[in-house]
């Protein structure tokens, strides 16, 4: 993998800048401000000379099949579209909505190996112009559009670019009836007004065949999210600018104004506090050289028996490839697990029906992009001493590179947990006591999409196992309301939230994060099983037991066999197993998917929200491997219709046994708020493991040594008593 020693995006949504509060000269009303993108994301980039910086990118180059797109690949694009005869002067240069690396045919990847040429460098852009979406792969070397594919009506589109929500959201607040709805609510110019796009969904005939978005607005303040201007939402036509509708349904309903919305920390820390609340600092310090090491690429690692490939992504966030492992038993030979892993799509539902809350059915993948709103890593509270870092080289819309740096980190983790032990009860003649430190490694990411912060962390550790944990914090969306206090709601009436605080509902609402697992178990043809759990009755006479749990193989055959609806008081375990790979007990080597807590969704199927993102309909679905079903909701998410999806993919009901699969796991999370998530939520957490099955002959850490006083750095200390 890229440069060890021997033996040795789709639409790149930038709607990621620093918080861009840009005046609009509206009138009599200057202080209304627009956010470039919302829920709420903004473009924003190294244009510094430091290590994080653009300079030095320029000259970097890759050293494997998949690592990312360079700067000067980038500018390489840009300049092989615009010489492209569509779009060549005195043609319009289209807007680039995603600029990504088109990966090379998986069989040429897995034969390459470190020192071999690189297989030709290409791209896949995705632009628009004059209503009409462009997909374009592009082969860098010889500066050549392979293919030019138009989509004039497409059920869907790419991601909207800052600059086209920048120019609706000056076009909605321009407009005086939302002037008029601000000043009625007692917002003057020195109070200051912030109003951002929201993606639209889509909902039939005023959405057809032309691009739209909402446009809400909310009182300046640090966390402006708590001061909703309720009721008034404004949907714009993207393509000509003018506003098609401004509805006003919140009159009477107060912009909540409290005063403890504001969590920053040189707010917070005049607050009163006691000595038990507060913790000293705490870091982990390593005896030694860490013990990962990293390629000369700067996407590789190696470490503790695993070599996995990591790079950023402007729709996925982070991207894990060529996940494989040194057998401790086969000779150090590597060993398949996962040829690539990635969050695929990201469907957030609200639960509200009302006018200015029904369309608030977010696919953040896709309508805003995971990596384009991942923001440079806080040092030492994102990620702790011991990270390294990726930075991440984006398109903006004129096709042009930037560099956002610190997105991705990977750093070892030692959290006090246990790898295995065992005590022996004396009382059997054997004084044994052993256990093991348990170490992993953790590849991070947070996306800030809008007011929710994501961390999606990918866990490799030494016994083989990869858990995947997604993490939510930051704000509630919120509603305003009249009430103060349950008491006074009147009966029958539904708030469709709680109570939070004053004059503020916390919307319940749904998060459901759908992964693509191309698992490679010992190579690409694997098979799914379920391993059905289910009570068998015992004979009469032949146990005093009356029943037990009995085992099930069930191998699918085809995409509709693996459609698995998680069920408590129905279990299995699902397996991907590489048939032709048994061990000397006859057993096939395989991982098995191992959900955590986890949520379905209720809507109805045909509810268009639902339609659009019906991937969520099971947790589990498995299809045969192919390069352009990576999405779960479509290369073209924004306002998309539901009819290319993960869904209607797997309709066709492939063959899948004995194939190069795809397993795809959706983890879900409802949430009902409640006071604790005002005004900035504490994180939580779910997650699910990728755990070897068969895999290998014995436990692959058996022999993992022990930590003793010696082994560690001695840091001074005193406890303190009571």
């Amino acid at each position: 993998m890229e440069g060890f020693p021997s033996p040795k995006h789709l639409l790149l949504l930038l709607f990621t800048a620093a918080l861009l509060l840009v005046s609009l000269s509206l009138r009599s009303f200057p202080t209304i401000r627009s956010l470039s993108s919302h829920r709420h994301s903004f473009r924003g980039g190294s244009t510094g000379t430091d290590g994080a910086g653009e300079t030095l990118h320029v000259h970097k180059n890759p050293y494997h099949p998949l690592d990312p797109l360079t700067y000067n690949e980038i500018k390489a694009i840009r300049s092989i579209v615009a010489s492209h005869p569509d779009f060549a002067s005195p043609n319009t240069f289209p807007s680039i909505h995603s600029l990504s690396l088109l990966e090379p045919e998986k069989a040429v990847v897995l034969a390459w190996r470190p020192g071999d040429t690189l297989p030709p460098r290409r791209a896949l852009v995705v632009a628009y112009s004059a209503n009409h979406t462009h997909v374009l792969p592009v082969d860098i070397a010889s500066r050549s559009v392979l293919r030019h594919v138009v989509r004039a009506r497409p059920a869907g589109y790419p991601s909207l670019t800052p600059e086209e929500m920048e120019r609706a959201t000056k076009a909605a607040a321009a407009h005086p009836d939302v002037i008029n709805a601000v000043f009625y609510r007692g917002l003057n110019p020195s109070s200051g007004v912030v109003c951002g796009p929201l993606a639209s969904g889509w909902y039939g005939p005023e959405e057809e065949n032309r691009r739209v978005i909402k446009v809400q607005c909310y009182a300046k303040s640090p966390n402006f999210y708590m001061s909703p201007v309720e009721g008034l939402t404004v949907t714009v036509d993207v393509d000509t600018g003018g506003v098609i509708r401004v509805s006003d349904q919140g009159l009477g309903i107060p912009v909540p104004r409290n005063r403890d919305t504001d969590y920053r920390y040189e707010s917070q820390r005049r607050m009163p506090t006691t000595e038990e609340v507060a913790v000293n600092p705490m870091s982990m310090e390593q005896a030694g050289r860490p013990s990962m090491r990293v390629g000369a690429g700067g996407h590789a690692v190696r470490w503790a028996g695993w070599e996995v490939h990591i790079r950023p992504d402007a729709r996925a966030g982070m991207v894990v490839s060529r996940a494989r492992f040194r057998d401790p038993e086969g000779g150090g030979a590597w060993r398949d697990v996962m040829y690539k892993g990635m969050v695929s799509e990201l469907f957030v539902p609200y639960m509200d029906p009302g006018e200015g809350w029904y369309f608030k059915t977010y696919m953040d993948a896709g309508e805003y992009g995971m990596g384009t709103n991942a923001f440079p890593l806080l040092r030492l509270n994102d990620c702790p001493r011991n990270a390294i870092y990726m930075d991440a080289v984006f398109a903006a819309a004129d096709g042009t590179p930037f560099v956002r740096p610190d997105v991705v980190c990977v750093f070892e983790r030692y959290e006090g947990d246990v790898a295995w032990r065992h005590t022996e009860n004396p009382a059997f003649g054997y004084d044994i006591r052993e256990a093991r430190p348990k170490v992993t490694l953790v590849a991070r990411m947070v996306a800030s999409v809008g007011n929710y912060d994501y961390t999606v962390d990918w866990e490799f550790q030494m016994d083989g196992l990869i858990r995947v944990k997604v993490s939510l914090s930051g704000m509630l969306m919120v509603k305003a309301t009249r009430y103060g206090n349950l008491s006074q709601v009147p009966e029958g009436e539904d708030l469709y939230g709680t109570l939070v605080a004053d004059n503020i509902v916390g919307v319940v609402h749904d998060h459901f994060v759908t992964f693509y697992l191309d698992m490679d178990v010992d190579g690409p043809s694997n098979s799914f099983v379920k391993v059905h759990m289910e009570t068998q009755e015992t004979a009469p006479g032949e146990s005093p037991r009356k029943s037990y749990m009995k085992v099930v193989r069930e191998v699918a055959r085809t995409e509709e066999d693996a459609k698995v609806k998680l069920k408590l008081y129905d279990p299995s375990e699902f397996h991907v197993v590489n048939p032709s790979r048994l061990s000397k007990l006859g057993n096939p080597s395989g991982y098995k998917l191992v959900p955590g807590a986890t949520a379905a969704s209720l809507l109805d199927l045909d509810d268009p929200p639902q339609k659009r993102a019906a991937f969520t309909n099971n947790q589990i679905w498995v299809t045969p491997y192919n390069r352009s079903e990576e999405w779960a909701g479509g290369l073209l998410a924004y306002q998309s219709h539901g009819d290319d999806n993960l869904a209607v993919w797997s309709q066709r009901d492939r063959k899948i046994e004995n194939e190069d699969i795809v397993l795809w796991y959706t983890m879900g999370f409802h949430h009902v708020p409640c006071q604790e998530d005002y005004p900035i939520m504490p994180t939580v957490f779910s997650t699910f493991d990728l755990k070897p099955v068969n895999f290998f002959r014995i436990n692959p850490i058996i022999r993992a040594a022990p930590y003793t006083e010696e082994d560690l750095p001695v840091c001074s200390g005193v406890h303190a008593t009571l």
